[in-house]
């Protein structure tokens, strides 16, 4: 009976639901697809919650190191450290106006009373004098053993000497009177930490008062920057970044002193004539020596560092000119014992062309994503290229020589054995780093020798900076020796020291002195986009100068061209560190002291001046190169470092400088650590 029973519901169901309309049957598939979506979500949010659980598990086992209870108090550790390095007794009096340039930076407007600070620096002060002496970075133990060594040999000062500083360790102050500039007269706004302060709470008046006169290259209205005077000015480029300090120190030891020792400051932003046109520098220099010479009876010993050498070999031609020092041409026989050329510039930089063209170089490329972003927001590639487009002086270390020096497409004097790319090509395309459009019918860039990238990176910078390169310098090669003597009376030529000969001082000394160990940037790998609007250049018409006269030869371009540049950087994303040459971030790798490339420390120390070509009066050329090798424990690397900066602190460099200043000199020999000499040999002179 049940079974019946059973089968009866069994058929009844199945009637009904045959029964059914159509579209109930719809209704049922809804409500199942429902379902599914509910379960699908269900099951979403319990992936959900154990990915959260996961995730709280490894914060968990994260170590204390990581977390930010830890970090944090680093931080604010980190930053006191930093104050007692950084911040002096007398920044404390700055604090005021520093303060109201960051108000009207962002529009605050908020009334601060003045408030004496005079009793937080006496206690700041007293606080530092209590800090060890080995804890500070200006101090690492070293100060004033040289001297000491010298003197206990019975050593002291013979010759007078100046020192001439590169762009590092050249200060440069403000004397603007104009209302918008008065916050900072008498300020430092090149070195020192107020540099700093005014970079960051006030960039727009500092780049405004930092840049030169696009047509004049002189003080735009209302500006006037000047090197600052004295030896303190080049001693630290700010507290805790030595300079010249360790040279002084040990050169005070044997009785050096200001009646005997003077450095030459100069506004390095400056073309070389109009160093002479406003400061009268070389004008003063001669005065100087002059002034040694008459009251010591005895010749100047000149030591010159990074571009300080360029300026001194301009100095030579200009103080024997007839038409400009007047001098004559025994001028520098008479007065310079020696001539001691420290990280020399000679035949030019790398960094200086990719600083031109976009406003980049190893330094920026190289940071870490973070810090380049900042750097890009703050202190975009544009602006940074309009800047140094702006500063003719430092064309000076424009690369000299062209491809007879740098190298070709095949070749280049310093490539390394079985080498993947020559360093001849100075800058080289992979491929556009940006799709170009339909309508960018331009083809891709080819690579480019010293001759080529000279030539197209001047294409693509105002007609007002290709007229101040024009009028003021030249980047070629002279074998000729009858027309290297005519170009002693050309100062377009003095600069460049494979188009001018050496002074006529046969007693005169000369001895490069560099470092060599350290990773320099020699090359580029660069990429490109499409045409883009160029503001900056926008208001000039795009020239090209033929000849150094008063009118440049403007070169006509394609309309649609007439206000687009193609966008060009240094590809950063390209690293390959198993080729040769390396290449890390678009720059590739090659010899020399972090800065300055090999060829151009040493090419013309131990070939190029060899010659009677361009060293008639057979001047001798001494080398000395000095390996890096840092210690690891301290950070600007100890005696050992041959950086190009650091190597102002070096042991060997102040041996050397004070064996010549007192008398000593002979006992500076050659001394090889790299194969310049083989790379010399390579570079077509002839």
């Amino acid at each position: 009976m049940s079974t019946l029973s059973q089968r009866i519901r069994t058929r009844s169901a199945n009637h009904s639901e045959a029964a059914k309309p159509p579209f109930e049957n719809e209704v049922g598939k809804e409500q199942d697809q429902s379902q599914v979506v509910h379960d699908m979500q269900m099951e979403a949010t319990q992936q959900a919650k154990l990915f959260d659980a996961q995730i709280h598990k490894l914060k968990k086992e994260r170590r204390f190191f990581a977390k930010a209870r830890f970090l944090f108090p680093l931080g604010i550790l980190l930053g006191i450290l930093l104050g007692f390095i950084l911040i002096q007794p007398s920044d404390f009096q700055d604090i005021h106006s520093n303060l109201l340039l960051l108000m009207e930076e962002y529009d605050i407007s908020l009334r601060i009373p003045d408030i004496d600070l005079s009793r937080v620096e006496l206690e700041w002060r007293r606080f530092r004098n209590n800090i060890p002496e080995v804890w500070k970075l200006n101090n690492d133990g070293r100060e004033f053993k040289v001297g000491e060594a010298m003197k206990a040999r019975g050593l002291t000062a013979h010759y007078p000497i100046v020192l001439v500083p590169g762009i590092v360790s050249t200060g440069l102050e403000s004397w603007s009177t104009s209302p918008e500039y008065r916050p900072f007269f008498r300020e430092k706004l090149w070195g020192g930490f107020n540099m700093v302060s005014q970079v960051i709470f006030n960039r727009e008046k500092w780049i405004s008062a930092m840049m030169l006169d696009p047509v004049t290259g002189l003080d735009p209205p209302g500006v006037k920057i000047r090197a600052v005077e004295g030896v303190g000015a080049a001693s630290s480029f700010m507290t805790g970044y030595w300079l010249w300090s360790k040279i002084v120190e040990n050169l005070a030891v044997v009785n050096y002193d200001t009646n005997n020792l003077h450095l030459a400051p100069y506004d390095w932003r400056l073309s070389m004539w109009n160093l002479e046109e406003r400061d009268g520098y070389f004008s003063k220099l001669k005065a100087t020596i002059e002034g040694f010479k008459k009251r010591q009876g005895k010749k100047t010993i000149i030591a010159a560092h990074s571009m300080g050498s360029t300026v001194m070999l301009y100095f030579f031609k200009w103080v024997e000119s007839p038409e400009h020092g007047g001098g004559g041409s025994h001028w520098v026989e008479n007065h310079i014992e020696s001539y001691i050329s420290i990280a020399g510039t000679h035949l030019g930089v790398a960094k200086a062309m990719a600083a031109f063209l976009s406003g980049e170089m190893k330094d920026t490329v190289q940071m870490n994503p973070a810090g380049a972003y900042v750097l890009e927001r703050f202190f975009s590639r544009k602006e940074r290229q309009k800047l140094f487009c702006s500063w003719a002086g430092s064309a000076s270390m424009w690369i000299k020589g062209g491809a007879d020096v740098w190298g070709d497409a095949d070749w280049a004097p310093d490539d390394e054995p079985e080498s993947s790319h020559t360093h001849g090509e100075l800058i080289a395309f992979r491929q556009a780093a940006v799709p170009l459009s339909a309508h960018d019918i331009t083809q891709p860039t080819r690579n480019m020798t010293a001759d080529d990238a000279s030539t197209w990176i001047l294409e693509r910078t105002p007609s007002t900076f290709q007229k101040m390169i024009w009028t003021n310098y030249s980047f070629g090669i002279e074998r000729n020796e009858q027309v290297l003597r005519e170009n002693a009376l050309d100062p377009r030529k003095w600069s460049n020291p494979l188009e001018v000969q050496l002074p006529n001082a046969p007693s005169m000394k000369m001895i490069c002195v560099y470092g060599h160990g350290k990773e320099t940037e020699r090359s580029y790998w660069y990429a490109h986009g499409p045409h883009d609007h160029e503001e900056s250049f926008v208001e000039v018409e795009p020239s090209t100068c033929a000849e150094p006269t008063d009118k440049c030869k403007h070169t006509p371009r394609p309309p649609l061209d007439s206000s687009f540049s193609r966008a060009n950087w240094i590809d950063a994303d390209y690293t390959q560190e198993t080729t040769t040459p390396k290449v890390r971030n678009g720059v590739k790798m090659g010899e020399g002291d972090g800065t300055v490339s090999l060829l151009s420390l040493g090419a013309m120390c131990v070939e190029g001046w060899k010659r009677p070509r361009w060293n008639p009066g057979g001047i001798k050329v001494t080398t000395v190169e000095l390996p890096h090798q840092p210690a690891p424990n301290i950070p600007r690397g100890g005696a050992n470092t041959s950086d190009h900066v650091d190597i102002l602190g070096s042991t060997g460099l102040n041996e050397l400088i004070l064996k010549v200043a007192t008398g000593v000199g002979h006992e500076v020999e050659d001394r090889f650590v790299s194969r310049i000499r083989e790379f010399a040999q390579r570079v077509r002179w002839d």
